[in-house]
Parts: C-alpha cells; sequence; structure tokens
C-alpha cells in the first residue's frame, strides 16, 4: 500500500478510502480469495436454492415458510453488498470507494441487520400465534398482516439506521484513509475519524442495544410462552413436532445473537485484538449465520428436506434417462 494512500494533511477530510481486510496478511492475501469465494458461493447456491423450493413446492406456501425465504433475501442481501468489493479488493490489492458509497453500503448493512432480528421476531409471532390461538391462526396471519409487518420493519429499519450513517457522514477523516477491514462498517470508519467521535459511538451503541434487547425480549418471551402452552396443551407426536420446530428457529435466533454480540464485544475492545481477529470475527458475523441457516433449515425442517430430495431425485432421473433413437 503507497504512502500517499495512508495519509493527508489535517486540514482536509478524505473522500475517497481503500477497503483492506486482513491486513497483516500483506504478502498473501491472495490466498484468502479462495475460502472467501467459496463461502461466498455456498451462501448463494444454498440461500438461492431453499428460496426457489419454498416458492415453487405448493406444500411450503405457508407463512412460516415465508418469513424463512424472506430471511434467506436479507442474508443474500447483505452478502452480496460486502462480498463483491472484498472479493475485487483480494484480487488487486485493494479496492477504492469514495466516502459516498461507503455510506450507502454501511447503510445497507446494518439495514439487512436489523431486518434480520426483526424477521426472526416476526417467526417469533407467527410460532406464537400457531402454537398459542391454533383456532385464530389462519385468521391473524394472514398475507396483509405480513406485508404490513415487513413494511413497518423496513420503515423501523432506516429511521433506526439514518442517525448512524448521517453522523458518521459528519465526521472529519483527517488521518489515514485505509479501512482495515473488509466492510465499510460504523466502528471501522470512525477507527479512522479525527476530533471528538465520541457521540457518533454511542449513537450506534444505544441503537444496537435497543434493537438487541428490544427485539430479543420479544423472542424470548413469545417462546417462553410457547414452551408453557405446549407443556399444557399439546400432547403426544404434536409436542414433539412443535418444540422441533421451534428449537430450529431458537437455534438460528442464538446464532445470530451470539454472532452479533461477539462482533460487538471486539469492536469495543479494538485496542487489544489484533486487525486480522477483528476481520475474522466481523467474517464470523456477517457470512456465518448466512451460511449455515440454509443447513440448519434443511437438515431439520422436514418438509423442506422432503422437498431438495424430492427435486434432487427428478433431476437426477432426468440427467440418466436414455438418449432415444434419432428419427
Amino acid at each position: 500500500m503507497e504512502v500517499s494512500h495512508l495519509s493527508q494533511t489535517f486540514n482536509s477530510s478524505h473522500t475517497r478510502f481503500f477497503l483492506y481486510g486482513f491486513p497483516q496478511f500483506a504478502e498473501s492475501r491472495t490466498l484468502l480469495i479462495v475460502p472467501f469465494l467459496f463461502a461466498y458461493a455456498a451462501i448463494l447456491s444454498g440461500n438461492s436454492l431453499i428460496i426457489y423450493r419454498i416458492w415453487v413446492e405448493k406444500s411450503l406456501q405457508s407463512m412460516m415458510y415465508t418469513l424463512i425465504s424472506l430471511l434467506f433475501l436479507v442474508n443474500l442481501s447483505c452478502t452480496n453488498t460486502i462480498m463483491p468489493p472484498f472479493l475485487l479488493s483480494l484480487v488487486s490489492g485493494e479496492f477504492q470507494i469514495s466516502l459516498n458509497s461507503c455510506l450507502v453500503q454501511m447503510f445497507v448493512i446494518y439495514l439487512t441487520i436489523v431486518l434480520e432480528s426483526a424477521v426472526v421476531l416476526l417467526m417469533a409471532f407467527d410460532r406464537h400465534v400457531a402454537i398459542c390461538r391454533p383456532l385464530r391462526y389462519r385468521e391473524i396471519m394472514t398475507s396483509q398482516l405480513l406485508g404490513q409487518l415487513v413494511l413497518v420493519s423496513v420503515i423501523r429499519g432506516v429511521v433506526l439506521v439514518c442517525p448512524i450513517v448521517i453522523s458518521v457522514s459528519k465526521v472529519q477523516f483527517c488521518g489515514s484513509n485505509v479501512i482495515q477491514s473488509f466492510a465499510c462498517e460504523n466502528m471501522a470508519l470512525l477507527n479512522l475519524g479525527c476530533g471528538d467521535i465520541s457521540r457518533t459511538h454511542i449513537t450506534g451503541l444505544v441503537i444496537r442495544i435497543c434493537v438487541s434487547v428490544l427485539d430479543g425480549n420479544f423472542i424470548l418471551i413469545s417462546y417462553l410462552d410457547i414452551l408453557r402452552t405446549t407443556m399444557k396443551t399439546v400432547r403426544g407426536q404434536a409436542i414433539r413436532k412443535a418444540l422441533h420446530t421451534c428449537s430450529t428457529h431458537i437455534i438460528v435466533v442464538i446464532l445470530i445473537y451470539t454472532c452479533g454480540f461477539l462482533s460487538s464485544v471486539v469492536y469495543r475492545i479494538a485496542a487489544v485484538i489484533p486487525a486480522n481477529m477483528q476481520n475474522l470475527v466481523s467474517a464470523i458475523y456477517f457470512l456465518f449465520p448466512a451460511t449455515v441457516n440454509p443447513i440448519i433449515y434443511g437438515l431439520r425442517l422436514k418438509e423442506i428436506r422432503i422437498c431438495l430430495m424430492r427435486a434432487y431425485q427428478r433431476k437426477k432421473v432426468h440427467v440418466n434417462e436414455p438418449i432415444g433413437p434419432l428419427k
């Protein structure tokens, strides 16, 4: 990385930056192309496959599976925002990005994070109505209600994320213009700021706590009430099926919130954590749930598993069909 990329006079603010993830692998960064390209391909193929099966299979035309497809769409949106620039930076050695483009990427990343939390909250609400109010489920959980809830979730996400992006846009970047991360994250960009940025730090922290605590508490209350109702009213095979489905959602929720908590902690103690470790934790946060969620749902939900196996068998039979004689 040239020195001209690293410094600028202190009486001006950078308007262009260089994404340079995993800086301590300077001599062998190209080796990272293989694992990250593999992870990107796995995310695209796994999430897209299940989304497609949910939308074409009549047996999967229910609210729960629609919400699962929405979760996967959010995963794809976040991944497609992050991975192409990062892979280009690995191939070319660096990736130049304007401040405005960086802020747009930050906005999309954090909007998808808030939407991901909202979708798993809607999943908990859907299972709560299905198990605790089974006779009124079809009356309550309509397509119209889902559309309204998704719209509210998007508006909430925009309202929560805009203050973070606006506050970062007002920071003066008068030191280095090299973002030592593979994405334009709030903390990674603020590390390049000068002057008093404590208010910006606090804004991001408060919003993150509000989303995590409020959504997390509602999710916890929903599943506790589901557990209580299940133990009181459901018996035999039905109780096992209800608990199995809910436990699958809970595994995904725990995975998402654990990765988010780990990322937040690492960035708060960034002074004692190597840059490569911060990058690794960010990669786990953004990519690991999107990679394993299709596996979790594909293996644990019988309906999805059957549809995937049926589609694979049809494809195998079609490929193995003998070609008839030419006429």
